[in-house]
């Protein structure tokens, strides 16, 4: 934006998006306390790899509709009501799991608990994030995304250590405790409503989206067919890490290890592409990390000692972090900021059905095939589909600029 341009950021921006980032660290637990427990969960229930995959499964379907319902609230109400409510559902879905008879009782409750209520700590926030910066919003949704990864960084060694010392049972209670007892009283750093964007800034949004001559929905069903893929590559290392290292003989304390360096890498790597996306935009930041993510996943077909695992892990870890960020920079480049917290949440949310699937789908492709190689060549098909996806638009960006552009079509501003 040109410089003489009154920016929205201020300083209270800037230690909103802090206070955002603790609270996803904590309340992502979601996307990662069940990779962790898949081994344990699955003795406990006597079934196969993949019937104990199904409840990571079910839980990110939850955290993806979670997601869209919170985004939507948000618009309307502002994100402090819906997050302090999906933290209660989440706190409470993490105790009613620990006493789960079965497995599909503790699926279909992590689901509808765990999934829907962790999903606040998430999209949401970014989108929140999003609506408090204009100079650098690269940046900040970069680092509003980082929680989720630091979340596994922090979160999967105290889990596993609990879980090898006192059980998943036990660890699942704790959690839900200690998140509703520290996250709740931290959001209400969250109550001022955002500043409504001004007319400029809404038709920068505006003119920016007419340069794909596409109907504003087919564009974003095209980003959320291309999170899906994208999602379902990253899926397979991120949810099976710790089974595979069991499987080979290192023990899931080695595989909890190489999962918190993956996601520490994931967080530099958000760092790193909030600088590029600021310079090269949201669309070319998709195909680069795509590309780099795809590089990555083909590592692990020849490399599986320890220490090659640990450093193929880094590099994924480094590769996949900028992915997230990615989309929501590019729904805040083609739509505008007062559908911010449904289009944000909704592009975000459906990665997570990406990596519920491909979750699903390695455990599966594990069960049939007896390893994981073949797994790993499916999230390649997946991740090649994503990139297809990144080129073609950036291929329609650039050739319809030439030509004249029929206007997207919004609903009408309401009055802030």
């Amino acid at each position: 934006m040109p410089i003489d341009t009154p920016s929205i950021e201020t300083h209270y921006s800037w230690g909103r998006l802090c206070a955002s980032i603790v609270l996803s660290t904590l309340g992502c637990v979601g996307l990662w306390s069940l990779a962790v427990a898949l081994p344990a969960v699955q003795a406990d229930f006597g079934v196969q790899r993949g019937g104990a995959a199904l409840s990571y499964t079910f839980t990110m379907l939850g955290f993806m509709a979670g997601g869209i319902a919170i985004g939507r609230l948000a618009d309307r109400y502002g994100i402090l009501p819906p997050f302090a409510g999906g933290t209660i559902l989440m706190g409470l879905g993490y105790i009613l799991t620990a006493y789960a008879p079965n497995l599909p009782v503790f699926v279909v409750v992590s689901g509808l608990t765990i999934g829907i209520g962790s999903a606040a700590s998430f999209a949401p926030l970014v989108a929140d994030a999003s609506l408090w910066f204009d100079r650098h919003r690269g940046l900040a949704i970069s680092l509003a995304t980082v929680g989720s990864s630091l979340s596994g960084v922090v979160w999967t060694p105290f889990i596993q250590h609990f879980i090898a010392q006192d059980g998943w049972r036990q660890t699942h209670m704790g959690i839900g405790l200690f998140c509703m007892a520290t996250m709740l009283p931290l959001s209400l750093v969250l109550r001022r409503r955002p500043v409504v964007a001004t007319p400029a800034a809404e038709a920068a949004s505006q003119r920016t989206g007419e340069t794909l001559n596409l109907p504003p929905n087919v564009t974003h069903a095209l980003l959320t067919v291309a999170g899906l893929c994208c999602c379902v590559a990253m899926a397979m290392p991120q949810v099976h890490l710790v089974a595979y290292c069991g499987d080979l003989g290192y023990g899931p304390a080695r595989g909890a290890e190489m999962l918190a360096l993956m996601l520490g890498f994931g967080v530099a790597s958000r760092l790193v592409f909030g600088w590029i996306l600021n310079r090269i935009g949201g669309l070319r930041s998709l195909l680069l990390g795509s590309a780099m993510q795809a590089v990555a996943l083909a590592l692990y077909l020849p490399f599986d000692g320890l220490v090659s695992l640990y450093v193929v892990s880094a590099m994924f870890g480094m590769a996949q972090g900028g992915l997230v960020p990615a989309y929501a920079v590019i729904v805040r480049e083609l739509f505008p900021a007062r559908e911010a917290g449904l289009r944000v949440s909704l592009a975000i949310s459906t990665t997570l059905a990406g990596m519920a699937l491909g979750g699903w789908m390695a455990g599966a492709i594990y069960d049939w095939t007896g390893s994981y190689t073949a797994a790993i060549v499916n999230g390649l098909a997946w991740n090649l589909a994503n990139m297809a996806i990144a080129f073609w638009l950036l291929r329609r960006m650039h050739g319809a600029g030439k030509g004249t552009i029929p206007p997207l079509q919004g609903r009408p501003a309401r009055a802030g």
